[in-house]
């Protein structure tokens, strides 16, 4: 799917090439603008601050190929216009799905491919790094960052844990919390590790594409910044356990702690660079000798805006692009069925023998959230020892940036620990007395242990699924032009010695009360009619 025509410096025309580059690059932007806004904004976090030196690395890589791209025969292929095509059918399951990941993927997918329509796989070849090395720039979905999160804190406070028995000192380990007799130290999300692990595996690709060596050498730099990364972040808790133990939990905070945190960064990379020296030592050369770091003249950028006429391939792919842009607009400013109901803030605070109690979430809490309406209410009942705390949180539009929040990747972002998590059901709670799918989960923070239900109700959907969740929003607004939804969590606190399996029972007896009255809450069926809602007499 190549085309035959080759590099000509007779033909080469920079000012037509330049023009054509930077119409691609605004059509481009333009066309994903929301996913671009949103890495840009992700980069203020502690983990991607980095984010905003990746694309300037890039350019480096590719500029300092330009000369040989100048020399390699290239020709325009017609794979680049598919890719393109493909990018373009991401952009529309990204927009309507609400995952601003699969907006910014496609972003990069569309890119590499206006690249291939340009110069095909030869030149792919040349310049390959540079544009592999953008997607260090993407932060990672908040799911799975979340679940990363969870896994790198457990391995740190195992590995920490062992550090400090070596030193004499005896600590008790569970979860997450380091029980050092007179103080307790909580390995939290941000001490997972996170922070050094993704700038040091975007410095580690970079050092191992300017290494001289082998490919298996080449692929242990690069990987090993995954067990450095662990090993130098358990070494950092060990420490911070012993300076708590001899001076108090101060240690663990403010300046120092913050301070120490880029000591161990700067010994991550000192690490690195001690591995590629051993490789050197090996192979007998000196570290110097080992890095191909080219200094590109200055003359060379030009080459990067093309080297002949447009082709067949360019121009398509570019007009695809253009066609983007408009149906970008399109999709963005489309109007959704809005499902009549009932607002959320008249759902009963008397239920059964249970009576409730109505709190409120913080306005930095609903700015992230966006959510439409909710209701957190704590509920009790004389015949039960365990409160209820019931959240319901509606979107009327579940579009990027704005759709229900798992608590599976929420919780943890609050300090809670996720000990146990599966799905099970609630026999005769659901629609017509069938069972109800459910997420159930033991949390704990600190020495506070909860249960936690939870459930997605997608216009007449019962999901526990956090990715079916996403699949049916894609596929309702195609197909029904409605995108709303709810997610509903029960959480118990669970005291330690207390009954489980009581807690359980009546978290299951709740679910049955609360289930039909929220029907008229939370719309199901197309349309729906504002209901008049039987319990209403019960609000209190």
């Amino acid at each position: 799917m190549e085309q035959s025509a080759v590099n000509d410096s007779s033909r080469n025309n920079p000012a037509v090439g330049a023009a054509l580059l930077a119409a691609a690059a605004v059509a481009l932007v333009a066309t994903f603008r929301d996913g671009v806004v949103n890495m840009v904004i992700w980069w203020e976090s502690p983990e991607y601050q980095h984010g905003y030196l990746i694309p300037l690395v890039s350019l480096y890589l590719i500029w300092a190929k330009a000369d040989e791209l100048r020399r390699t025969p290239t020709a325009p292929s017609w794979w680049g216009f598919a890719i393109v095509a493909l990018g373009l059918l991401g952009f529309v399951l990204g927009e309507y799905s609400s995952i601003f990941a699969i907006l910014q993927y496609s972003f990069l997918l569309t890119l590499w491919g206006l690249v291939l329509a340009a110069i095909g796989w030869t030149g792919f070849r040349v310049i390959w790094a540079g544009l592999i090395y953008l997607a260090f720039m993407i932060p990672l979905p908040a799911f799975f960052q979340f679940n990363l999160s969870n896994l790198f804190q457990l391995w740190s406070s195992e590995i920490g844990t062992a550090f400090l028995r070596l030193v004499g000192i005896s600590v008790f380990l569970e979860g997450n919390v380091i029980d050092l007799g007179s103080y307790r130290l909580q390995v939290v999300e941000a001490c997972s590790g996170l922070r050094y692990l993704f700038p040091l595996m975007s410095f580690g690709f970079f050092c191992a594409y300017i290494f001289r060596g082998p490919v298996w050498q080449k692929l242990v730099i690069f990987l090993s910044t995954m067990p450095i990364t662990i090993f130098m972040n358990s070494f950092r808790i060990a420490v911070t356990g012993v300076l708590v133990n001899a001076y108090g939990t101060s240690q663990a905070e403010g300046f120092l702690h913050y301070f120490e945190g880029w000591i161990i960064f700067v010994a991550c990379i000192a690490l690195l660079f001690l591995e590629m020296a051993l490789f050197a030592l090996v192979s007998r050369r000196g570290l110097a000798e080992v890095f191909e770091v080219e200094i590109p003249e200055v003359g060379d950028f030009r080459y990067l805006a093309g080297q002949g006429p447009a082709q067949a391939p360019v121009l398509a792919s570019l007009a695809l692009l253009l066609a983007g842009v408009v149906g970008s607009f399109v999709i963005q400013n489309r109007e959704e069925i809005i499902p009549a109901r009932q607002s959320l803030a008249s759902f009963p605070l008397s239920i059964g023998d249970w009576r409730g109690e109505d709190g409120r979430l913080e306005q930095d809490v609903l700015d992230q959230l966006k959510l439409t309406d909710y209701v957190i209410s704590t509920y009790q009942s004389a015949g039960s020892r365990y409160p209820v705390e019931l959240y319901v949180a509606y979107y009327e539009s579940q579009r990027k940036g704005a759709s229900a929040h798992s608590p599976r990747a929420c919780l943890p972002g609050g300090g809670w620990v996720i000990e146990e998590f599966g799905q099970s059901t609630i026999a005769e709670a659901g629609p017509d007395g069938s069972a109800l799918p459910v997420n159930r989960s033991i949390i704990s923070k600190g020495s506070n242990r909860a249960l936690v239900y939870y459930w997605f109700m997608q216009r007449g959907r019962y999901l526990t699924n956090e990715y079916l969740v996403k699949w049916y929003i894609f596929w309702d607004s195609l197909t029904r032009n409605r995108s709303d939804g709810a997610m509903v969590r029960l959480t118990l606190p669970v005291p330690e010695g207390a009954d489980l399996a009581e807690a359980e029972a009546t978290a299951a007896y709740f679910i049955k009360l609360v289930e039909p009255r929220l029907y008229y809450h939370v719309p199901q069926q197309d349309p729906i009619p504002a209901p008049a809602d039987p319990f209403s007499a019960s609000v209190e």
